[in-house]
């Protein structure tokens, strides 16, 4: 080991487990822990985060090379979440440079400068609190409106806010200026939402107000609360409650939710209740709006702060409350490179802020529910919907030999007749889009396939064509069967596209708006259908399950699953779960205000132990009954699971690559590993996909092997003709 001059230990955005030591500069002042800094690497010259300063290391000091340019005299990631990035990189085994930098909005990942931008404001001086604007008012107009603004005003005013509703007055407020009425100073920028007008808060229930007496008795403490409330019983109210306090004590909340689509309702509500600036951080914001938003976040301008999946890693500088709505959706973990699940490092983020986290769902995760019954989480119910609406009532229509139109039974119809007679709104949920899921041709087969993945083509009827849902690859329908050169080419099967077509034919005077990822591809327009909906534009809403997710549509009495054989046979053991919470999410948007409301669920299975099970016992009985089926099969959450995938565009090189991996491995006798087995969609955008599972009853041992084997990996055989991964806690097995 060679002692020398402080040594900057940096992570930098590249596929290794490890640090990289680097001299400091000798003509830059010295970088700050949790600052970035230029440095050179290989041949290139990246922006790294530095992480540690020491003065050891074990490389000859003449072999180091120098930061280049040290761009942060003050960090850009706090202490905190620098710590927690670091965790999660030991956590999810994933390359620490690349954990920082997804902490960071992609401007800073560039290296602009991590200040926030500035603005010129104005504020009325002390000399001009007395000066009277009428009396300029004929000679200068302008000064005359713009003093009297700035003397009403009890907060500095925006160049850009005063020149737009004012004209464009700049020269008047630089002669204002030098007689010294006016004075200028700079503010920073700052993406933030606010309204100015209150909406009144409704009186909370028993079972809202214990709620919320529960989680601020928990303020200055680290406490884990599950919010469970059935659907429309109010866990929004309690959030508002709750955040009220935290606001009342100076300190910041942190709002998850799980789709973008749920920000712009939440963010209304909020806005409108609370009077406190809020920050929102989403994917669908430009760089420019993302890092203001942040910076925001970070120097405590915006109280609350509302995002999805990624804003768990919003700086923060006065921390005081976490909550995760929607905790048991599947978006809040990420599906590709970093695979962290924002809602468990929520979690550990609070425990390491000593703050409380509130977890809300009518539907909690099987692994929230067995931290509760462990103990680790204190449960909260709200069993009654909030303003005394009813629970819908349920409906099962057994289709086994009836005539459908289009997926749509002639029960289905009268009872949507009905409710649109009443000029209601009806919901109805079909979980795949397009028009048909096969084209086929009558003559001899022939399926249209993907020819870059093991999937069929989906029919799309806007410009007939034919598109793949896995890589996106798009062609326009052929004129004849390429196999037999018959010209009957007929879509099979049922998409939200055909059943918009039978719907506008069967009810032509009801507005219809079909909401699925083909119709809210462009920014904002999911926003925008969600609006109309909840206008009342269209008394029709069909989709996906976008649909099922927290929105609020108060004239929605009739919800209809036009097709629940789908969730009901599927091969992963969290298929039940996904259904179940898919099915009571979508059945609670009946019925939400004074109107009963009515879910119809059609089906060839009505006797399926799933459907009875949730139908007439509820979420809370399958949930215990779930678990115990888990518990047997020591399934997650009762043991702790992780996957190796790989891909190539040789279908046997994955399966070499995952045989030499576990050949590699030295697993603790009670650590199972699985496979290799194929990827259950084998080929995928050309590549051929492969699994190694690892499953153990005891996390620490799975850590303990993934910490020796995982840096291992790239050193394999056949390392650099793979794409690998690890993902920890997987959602998908199958």
């Amino acid at each position: 080991m060679a002692n020398c001059d402080a040594i900057a230990q940096v992570a930098v955005p590249a596929p290794f487990h490890h640090l990289f030591d680097y001299l400091l500069p000798t003509a830059e002042p010295p970088p700050c822990v949790g600052g970035r800094v230029l440095v050179p690497f290989g041949k290139r010259r990246v922006v790294g985060l530095v992480t540690g300063l020491t003065n050891e290391t074990p490389i000859e000091r003449r072999r180091l090379r120098a930061i280049e340019t040290v761009l942060d005299t003050r960090p850009v990631l706090p202490e905190e979440l620098l710590k927690l990035l670091l965790w999660a990189s030991r956590y999810y085994h994933y390359p620490i440079g690349e954990c920082l930098a997804t902490a960071l909005p992609s401007l800073l990942r560039r290296g602009r400068p991590a200040e926030p931008a500035l603005e010129r404001v104005w504020r009325i001086a002390p000399a001009g609190q007395t000066i009277a604007a009428n009396a300029l008012r004929r000679r200068a107009p302008r000064q005359a409106r713009l003093l009297e603004i700035l003397q009403q005003s009890a907060r500095p005013i925006g160049c850009a806010e005063l020149t737009d509703s004012n004209g464009d007055w700049r020269g008047a407020l630089e002669r204002l200026a030098a007689r010294g009425w006016i004075a200028a100073s700079d503010r920073p920028v700052y993406a933030l939402r606010r309204s100015h007008t209150r909406t009144a808060a409704p009186t909370l229930n028993l079972a809202q107000s214990k709620a919320v007496r529960a989680i601020t008795a928990a303020l200055n403490n680290f406490q884990a609360l599950l919010l469970e409330g059935v659907t429309g019983s109010g866990k929004t109210e309690v959030y508002l409650a709750a955040i009220e306090a935290v606001l009342a004590a100076g300190r910041q909340t942190l709002l998850l939710v799980p789709e973008i689509g749920l920000t712009p309702q939440l963010v209304a509500r909020f806005t409108s209740r609370l009077d406190a600036p809020l920050a929102v951080l989403h994917s669908g914001l430009s760089d420019t709006e993302r890092l203001e938003a942040w910076h925001a976040a970070g120097n405590g301008a915006a109280p609350i702060v509302i995002g999805t999946r990624s804003a768990v890693f919003a700086p923060l500088a006065r921390p005081g409350l976490i909550v995760v709505d929607e905790e048991h959706d599947t978006s809040l973990k990420q599906q590709d490179g970093f695979r962290y699940s924002a809602r468990d490092l929520a979690v550990v983020r609070a425990r390491r802020l000593n703050i409380p986290i509130v977890l809300g769902s009518a539907t909690p995760s099987l692994e929230t529910l067995y931290n509760v019954r462990r103990g680790r989480y204190r449960q909260l119910r709200l069993p009654q919907r909030a303003g005394g609406a009813a629970t819908p009532e349920f409906r099962i229509f057994d289709v086994r030999g009836k005539p459908l139109r289009e997926g749509l039974s002639q029960p289905l119809q009268q009872r949507l007749q009905t409710h649109l007679d009443a000029g209601r709104q009806a919901l109805l949920l079909l979980n795949r889009r397009g028009f048909a899921p096969t084209l086929l041709c009558h003559e001899c087969g022939w399926i249209a396939l993907c020819h870059r993945c093991d999937a069929r083509l989906i029919y799309h009827h806007p410009g007939k064509r034919v598109r793949c849902h896995h890589c996106n690859y798009d062609r326009p329908v052929p004129a004849h069967c390429p196999h037999c050169a018959g010209p009957d080419l007929r879509p099979l099967g049922l998409g939200t596209q055909r059943v918009e077509a039978a719907l506008r034919l069967a009810f032509p005077s009801a507005g219809l708006l079909r909401i699925d990822r083909d119709s809210t591809r462009g920014k904002g327009a999911f926003e925008a259908r969600m609006a109309a909906a909840q206008r009342g534009e269209a008394q029709i809403l069909l989709g996906t399950q976008m649909l099922a997710k927290g929105h609020h549509l108060p004239e929605v009495t009739l919800v209809a699953i036009i097709d629940a054989d789908q969730g009901l046979f599927g091969s992963d053991f969290r298929a039940p779960e996904r259904f179940a919470q898919l099915l009571i999410q979508v059945a609670g948007r009946a019925g939400r205000a004074a109107h009963l409301g009515e879910v119809v669920i059609q089906t060839h299975h009505p006797e399926h132990p799933l459907l009875q099970i949730l139908i007439h016992r509820g979420y809370k009985d399958f949930a215990e009954v779930a678990l115990k089926e888990r518990e047997q099969a020591h399934l997650p959450p009762f043991s702790a699971m992780a996957l190796l995938r790989a891909e190539a565009h040789e279908a046997d090189t994955p399966h070499v690559f995952l045989a030499q991996a576990k050949a590699s491995a030295q697993p603790a006798p009670g650590i199972t590993m699985l496979g290799p087995v194929p990827a259950p969609m084998e080929r995928r955008a050309g590549r051929y996909r492969a699994q190694l599972l690892l499953q153990t009853a005891h996390r620490d041992e799975l850590q303990a092997l993934l910490r020796n084997w995982v840096p291992r990996l790239a050193e394999l055989e056949q390392a650099r003709r793979v794409r690998w991964s690890v993902d920890v806690d997987p959602l998908e097995t199958l």
